[in-house]
């Protein structure tokens, strides 16, 4: 048994009320990541909380793929924290550990050679206050990204096409650990 036309039009536009009034009572939970006001009173905006973090030279043999990229992600993650402006006097320190990874997923069959591959970066982090020397968050984050080699007497295109695989999966890592950042900040920290 269904209900006549006219009161099913009620029943949606009495829905969309409801939707629209728990919307807005619910709109000064947000906060925007880039804003300068906090949505907690007395604590400071993220923005302002982020730029207070000293990202730690990451540990790296030199001359490796991971001593390029361990400085690949300092760099983003200093400017993704700071927005391109003056870090603010250290409160935090974050340390870094990477570890990256080369696999091949087609192999043409004829010559055994790789046609595409996926290049992985793994990370571990913790953040410690430096005021307590407590660390306050740790975390895990990874980022995969594939490249494909274009034919196999290009070996330039494959070492090319391998570094840029390297750059983008650094700048993924470093978006991941920025943004679970904000989330630590946006909390309370």
């Amino acid at each position: 048994m269904s209900l006549p036309r006219g009161k099913r039009g009620i029943g949606r536009f009495a829905a969309l009320g409801l939707a629209l009034a728990s919307a807005g009572l619910t709109a000064g939970c947000f906060q925007p990541l880039y804003g300068t006001a906090s949505a907690v009173s007395g604590s400071p905006a993220v923005s302002t909380a982020m730029a207070t973090v000293d990202v730690e030279q990451i540990d790296a043999p030199n001359g490796t793929p991971e001593a390029r990229l361990g400085n690949e992600i300092r760099n983003a993650l200093i400017f993704g924290l700071t927005g391109g402006g003056a870090a603010a006097s250290p409160a935090y320190r974050l340390k870094i550990n990477i570890s990256g990874n080369n696999q091949r997923v087609i192999v043409d069959t004829t010559t055994a050679r790789p046609d595409m591959e996926i290049y992985g970066i793994d990370a571990t982090y913790s953040l410690t206050e430096l005021a307590t020397n407590k660390v306050v968050l740790t975390g895990r984050a990874f980022s995969r990204s594939s490249y494909d080699i274009p034919g196999q007497q290009q070996r330039f295109a494959r070492q090319r096409g391998e570094r840029d695989a390297q750059n983008r999966a650094s700048n993924i890592l470093a978006e991941q650990i920025k943004t679970r950042l904000a989330s630590y900040f946006v909390s309370g920290g």
